[in-house]
């Protein structure tokens, strides 16, 4: 029994580096089953609840299509309308019955801390799929696990490494929970970038620094990026501004293309972004003309995203040493990447 078997995934500050470590070896694992070389059913039965209160693609189908990988079932809600939070019904009474009727849940909420709220009428271990402004812990997780592959493969650690953080750094739940996982490491060059009005919480900022980290704050890529191993940009968070012309304000300022990329950054940093990037042409922050530059890592990202969830999947419900045992051949056509 693992130290995440029954236990809710609500807050990276729950995690340690050797709970982490876990997760990452157990993610590795799931490697053959994402890319169909062979599939194991060892949740055959299970039932995933994916309750996404607030507009997701990638991770809510990422969640679905992990549990499904490993032989479950998925049972969806999208959208508040569609529930009964709208007649007035608490969280914690709909998790009371929804919990019964499957095995895990993952969820997604507007309101920040919503999900530990949910989780205190849970029977079920409940994952957090994002709580408004606050937290994103499989994406830091999935962050984390790709920042870690994309430096060995160019023969660095995550220890001793500069990473830019860019954009919209005050909404940015993704750049929240990811800077607290970093501070488990050591000696971090933190550049964070965004316009004034938008910088990183200065709670999160003093996390940093308390953890023995360096940190600069600047309002522009272009001559602050130059040394970082990994460039990590945001969109504008534009559901958490008071209007559409509050957000307009910022959109577009911290675009980067090859241009930039070539003038202003290492040859050899990785770029990354946790998606949905806003290619509409007033933001566009990661240009297309980046698309064909082998160190953008945003695809490899969102895979990567399918192994943690799947790990999470088989660590909370106990059956991450039950894989192989479970395995089948693949009987369809798939195609070669």
């Amino acid at each position: 029994m693992t130290q995440l078997e029954g236990s809710h995934i609500l807050s990276v500050n729950q995690l340690s580096l050797d709970s982490i470590n876990t997760i990452f070896s157990v993610a590795a694992r799931m490697q053959p089953y994402a890319l169909r070389q062979k599939r194991t059913n060892v949740l055959d039965g299970a039932i995933l609840g994916n309750l996404f209160f607030e507009p997701s693609t990638r991770t809510r189908v990422s969640f679905g299509s992990a549990f499904n990988l490993l032989g479950g079932s998925v049972c969806e809600t999208v959208g508040m309308a569609s529930s009964s939070l709208t007649k007035g019904e608490s969280l914690y009474d709909t998790a009371k019955v929804l919990s019964t009727y499957s095995d895990v849940i993952a969820m997604r909420h507007p309101e920040p801390f919503s999900v530990q709220e949910f989780a205190k009428g849970s029977s079920v271990p409940v994952i957090n799929g994002g709580d408004g402004a606050n937290e994103h812990p499989t994406q830091a997780l999935l962050d984390l696990f790709t920042i870690e592959k994309e430096l060995k493969a160019k023969n660095k650690a995550i220890d001793g490494m500069h990473i830019a953080l860019v954009g919209d750094l005050k909404h940015g739940r993704t750049v929240h929970s990811l800077s607290k996982l970093l501070c488990l490491h050591k000696n971090i060059h933190f550049s964070l970038l965004s316009p004034k009005e938008l910088q990183m919480p200065s709670y999160v900022v003093d996390d940093i620094v308390n953890a023995g980290h360096k940190v600069s704050i600047h309002d522009a890529i272009e001559g602050y990026a130059s040394g970082a191993d990994i460039l990590y940009q945001t969109r504008i968070q534009e559901e958490r501004f008071p209007s559409q012309d509050e957000a307009n304000k910022y959109r577009g300022k911290f675009k980067l293309n090859q241009q930039i990329y070539t003038e202003h950054c290492k040859d050899t940093a990785v770029i990354m972004h946790p998606l949905p990037r806003d290619s509409r042409s007033a933001a566009n922050e990661l240009d297309n003309d980046l698309n064909d530059n082998p160190n953008l890592a945003i695809f490899r990202q969102a895979d990567n995203g399918l192994l943690i969830r799947m790990a999470l999947f088989a660590l909370t419900l106990g059956v991450d040493r039950q894989l192989e045992q479970h395995e089948r051949p693949v009987n369809w056509f798939v195609r070669q990447s």
